[in-house]
């Protein structure tokens, strides 16, 4: 007398009559017809032979890999090797030079009286090539850790300390009185260069690793002329964007080294004809003005 109503016969029956119609019609079509089935088992063959064929390989390649790995890690080491014994010869030398500097320093201060020695050794200082000792302001620039929120958008800018970045702190740091600037132990004179070369921050050609640190040797002010600069207002706000480390502290007593010698190139002035007699004419009657005379170096037009 009662129907059942629509949910308990789709509980009951969830698979559409025409569905299992469907299935059971294939499968007497598969029993009746035993080609379909030898291409089925070949169809299954051919993937299993193609997916033997594919181990071999990667396995044939995973075992020439291996065997190349010696040799690669060989290699690597033995230029890791280099650049650490190139290093270590670089820091001699160095040593060296800087012992060889005072030396000569000593000397010219024996040979020299006591106020040519001293106004000799304040040009030193002022320009770079002499070592400096006082007060001054240490900035401390570092990476960010690298790990840029998706959802606030910290870390969109670079994360990197960039050379301008240097640049600007040390030009910041000259506007606001320095009077010897070091960068990683990098002595800065009125040639000094900041560039990259790919990842790498080069000062006067030499690299430097962060984190950075940018001595200053200065008057008592400096640190608050520099903290008021446009310069630190900038990477105050690029640290806090990025996530990078930037800070400002005073220091009392620093060192800073002095610079290599530099390899200057001086103009010389060009040599031009000597001028003639003024107002004077030579020549025959009818020339029509004055002679040409070679300079004192053989030319001359």
């Amino acid at each position: 007398m009662y129907a059942p109503d629509f949910l308990t016969e789709l509980f009951r029956n969830p698979l559409d009559p025409g569905y299992a119609d469907a299935a059971a019609a294939r499968r007497r079509k598969g029993e009746s017809t035993p080609a379909q089935g030898w291409r089925a088992w070949s169809g299954r063959s051919v993937s299993l032979a193609v997916v033997v064929v594919l181990g071999f390989l990667f396995a044939v390649a995973y075992r020439q890999t291996m065997a190349d790995e010696p040799g690669r890690a060989q290699a690597r080491s033995g230029l890791v090797a280099q650049i650490k014994d190139r290093e270590s010869q670089t820091d001699r030398l160095s040593q060296r030079a800087d012992q060889l500097r005072e030396e000569v320093s000593r000397q010219r201060d024996a040979a020299l009286s006591g106020s040519t020695a001293a106004r000799l050794r304040d040009l030193e200082a002022s320009t770079g090539l002499g070592r400096v000792r006082g007060d001054g302001v240490v900035v401390r620039l570092a990476d960010a850790p690298g790990n840029a929120d998706a959802v606030t958008g910290a870390g969109a800018g670079p994360p990197r300390v960039l050379y301008s970045d240097l640049q600007g702190v040390a030009n910041a740091l000259w506007s606001a009185g320095a009077e010897a600037i070091a960068i990683n132990g990098q002595r800065l004179t009125s040639t000094s260069t900041i560039r990259s070369a790919g990842e790498a921050i080069l000062v006067d050609f030499r690299p430097v690793t962060g984190p950075y640190e940018v001595s200053a040797i200065g008057p008592g002010s400096m640190r608050r002329q520099f903290e008021a600069s446009r310069n630190a207002a900038l990477m105050r706000e690029v640290a806090q964007q990025t996530g990078l480390s930037f800070g400002v502290r005073g220091a009392d007593d620093l060192t800073l080294p002095a610079a290599p010698e530099p390899q200057l190139r001086y103009a010389k002035p060009s040599v031009s004809p000597s001028p003639s007699v003024s107002g004077g004419r030579s020549g025959s009657p009818g020339s029509s003005g004055p002679s040409a005379t070679a300079s004192p170096s053989g030319g001359g037009r």
